[in-house]
């Protein structure tokens, strides 16, 4: 068989293998199988690409192996579950960064003589491509990872006249983009691909700023989308149909994730990536639209916590950031199986944007060995919530907020929420009494079936499920 065949053969087998994998990615009980899957399509892919091409040295290919695969099992051993929104905001970023470096490769080879495409302006708006978009997702998710980190502010960074700035860079990105694949001189080329590089490198930056930090799921997604177009267009460059194929499906796979999650917000994708969305002005106004609601903040302790918990029988956990950050999800299942015990139905509300990722508390559940049939998603649960004895939101706030429901003056008015509120009691967990990530206020704490359980979750729900222990000691 023809040695062309072959490998193409093998690529569509690898392809396959990636989409039978991601679509087992979808159900707990597939996701590891799919994940190896994948694993195994890749190596294929990796394996034939390495035969196929004229290598003349592995030194750089091995050493890359070796470096690669330390740092994978660094961080799959030391970084923790609270730090894997930053984790995958990172890998985005050098995702596009290694797109970037293959379009700059290859524009050297071709300018030095190496390589002679047969389409010159195709490759050369591929390169363009690779370059624009590794650039701009490389550095947007270097800052996405500086704010999910606390390295930076999670609040929008606005000036005056920044979208104007952006659209100006934008432009001359795209007139530097033009020049380079229109132009043959050499002088003008590199100039221009320089030029296009730099900005794009910018506006990854720039373009991130505004969006603040309760919007970092949606801009996880996208530039996961980002990082797969580019990945795509590198295939392009490099006349890979593996490549090509597997960027579109990271690709497609992000826009999707953003529309579900922009959905589940009830905002546009303009609206997430250009409104400054939490900025100082916006949480003021929030802050004080909020103002009007009477009530007050009323503490409980463990001891009463246990109380009200023993008679309830029907019991909802909402997990938010605050779960993740205490790494409570172990003892929240701990507390979950003693409540059955006691006779009570348990279920967890998952909002589609809780957390700092896409699918951050399932991940963290999943950890815990939460049965996935207790996870409820937001449409179902609601209309149950008047029946629930006891919600108990564990470090949420944006997703149970009701201004979102019933006050317009709020930023948030009109996002689809898990009404927390309708519950007969619910006792929510925070470290303090300031405003979540995002910077809103939550009118939650101050109606009067709302109690607050301060201090660090972990903790709080250890000496609840020690009551539960004491009792059943008895």
């Amino acid at each position: 068989m023809n040695r062309e065949i072959l490998i193409n053969t093998a690529y569509i087998v690898a392809s396959i293998l990636f989409i039978i994998g991601l679509k087992m990615l979808g159900r707990q009980a597939t996701a590891r199988p799919g994940n190896l899957l994948s694993g195994v399509g890749m190596l294929i892919a990796i394996v034939v690409t390495l035969l196929d091409r004229n290598v003349v040295n592995f030194t750089w290919i091995t050493a890359g192996l070796v470096a690669g695969t330390l740092i994978g099992l660094a961080c799959a051993y030391l970084v923790k579950m609270t730090a894997m929104p930053e984790m995958v905001a990172l890998l985005n970023g050098f995702g596009g960064l290694a797109s970037l470096i293959v379009g700059a490769a290859e524009f050297f080879r071709i300018r030095g003589g190496t390589v002679v495409p047969p389409d010159p302006a195709f490759t050369a708006t591929g390169i363009y491509f690779t370059v624009l978009i590794g650039g701009v997702t490389f550095t947007g998710s270097v800052y996405a990872f500086c704010k999910l980190a606390e390295w930076l502010s999670g609040r929008p960074v606005l000036f005056r006249g920044q979208h104007l700035v952006n659209g100006l860079m934008l432009a001359a990105t795209l007139a530097a983009g033009g020049v380079f694949v229109l132009t043959g001189d050499a002088r003008f080329g590199l100039a221009a691909f320089g030029v296009f590089t730099v900005l794009s490198l910018v506006l990854g930056w720039t373009l991130v700023m505004p969006i603040g930090g309760g919007d970092m799921p949606v801009v996880i997604a996208m530039l996961n989308s980002l990082s797969g177009l580019a990945a795509c267009a590198a295939g392009f460059v490099i006349r890979n149909n593996l490549l090509i194929v597997a960027g579109c499906l990271v690709g497609t796979s992000g826009v999707i994730l953003s529309a579900i999650m922009c959905q589940a917000m009830n905002r546009s994708l303009a609206n997430v990536l250009f409104s400054g969305f939490g900025a100082g002005p916006a949480a003021g106004a929030a802050a004080g639209a909020g103002a009007a609601l009477t009530g007050e903040l009323k503490p409980i302790s463990p001891e009463d916590t246990f109380a009200v918990l023993e008679a309830a029988r029907l019991v909802v956990f909402i997990p938010g950031y605050g779960m993740a950050v205490s790494q409570a999800q172990h003892v929240v299942r701990e507390l979950a199986e003693v409540l059955e015990r006691n006779g009570a139905e348990v279920r967890f509300a998952i909002h589609p944007v809780a957390g700092r990722m896409p699918g951050h508390m399932n991940v963290l559940l999943a950890e815990a060995s939460v049965s996935y049939e207790h996870l409820v998603e937001m449409d179902a649960i609601n209309p149950l919530m008047p029946t629930m004895d006891v919600a108990i939101v564990i470090g949420a706030n944006d997703v149970v907020n009701p201004a979102a429901a019933c006050d317009p003056a709020s930023p948030i008015y009109g996002m689809p929420i898990i009404r927390a509120h309708e519950a007969r009691t619910v006792i929510c967990l925070k470290r303090g009494k300031g405003a979540g990530f995002s910077g809103l206020e939550n009118q939650l704490f101050l109606l009067p079936n709302t109690r607050m359980l301060y201090g660090d979750a972990k903790g709080s729900l250890q000496g609840v499920v020690a009551e539960f222990k004491s009792l059943a000691q008895a």
